[in-house]
């Protein structure tokens, strides 16, 4: 599958030829350099591995200077591999935006929020326990029962609790691609995607 890494800049609205107001997020999408060719003979799959976003040498080791020599380019910040990838391309070649074309849909994929330890009415939608009648007291919020009495005898598992929440790899699919700005390496979306602003995403075509 095609794809390229990016960075998400953040959300805006653009107008359609109805005058509609659509949601979309803006990402910095490549250019990616082709850091290492998986072929079928050696690996046992087809696939690239891109790289983006330069870092500093001293922030790389030997191993990774070494692999990235073979490349012709510096030590990249994010390395993401794509099976299957359309096209044939040779180590050191770059792929730009224009990989991408507006009206078609792609799959981005990035690491959620975290929000930190939160209840169940936060992290799950619980309505909380009724309202403040039946002598409740401070329970608005509270997840009430979390099982039964001597059978089972225990809570079972997958039971909806406080806990963690955020920080998950998240793909949002069918996204429609509603620009692309070859120049500046942007490519704008309908609707959200997941991470925090500078988060990096990949997008799959």
């Amino acid at each position: 599958m095609s794809g390229l890494i990016g960075r998400k800049i953040g959300m805006t609205s653009l107008f359609d030829e109805n005058g509609k107001n659509i949601p979309c997020t803006v990402i910095e999408a490549g250019p990616c350099v082709v850091t290492q060719v998986r072929t079928e003979e050696v690996d046992g799959y087809n696939a690239l591995q891109l790289g983006f976003d330069d870092k500093k040498a001293k922030s790389s080791n030997k191993a990774l200077d070494g692999h990235f020599k073979k490349a012709g380019t510096s030590a990249k910040k994010k390395v993401v591999e794509f099976q299957e990838f359309d096209g044939e391309y040779k180590l050191g070649d770059s792929i730009t935006v224009e990989l991408f074309a507006e009206g078609e849909f792609v799959d981005v994929s990035g690491i959620s929020k975290g929000k930190g330890f939160q209840g169940v009415v936060k992290r799950h939608g619980f309505g909380g326990v009724g309202q403040a009648t039946h002598g409740q007291h401070n329970r608005l919020r509270a997840p009430g029962s979390i099982g039964a009495a001597s059978y089972p005898a225990r809570v079972f598992k997958g039971m909806r609790m406080a806990g963690r929440m955020g920080g998950d790899k998240v793909k949002v699919q069918n996204l429609r691609v509603l620009k692309v700005v070859a120049d500046k390496n942007l490519i704008v979306v309908k609707g959200a995607i997941p991470g925090h602003k500078n988060s990096y995403v990949t997008i799959e075509k």
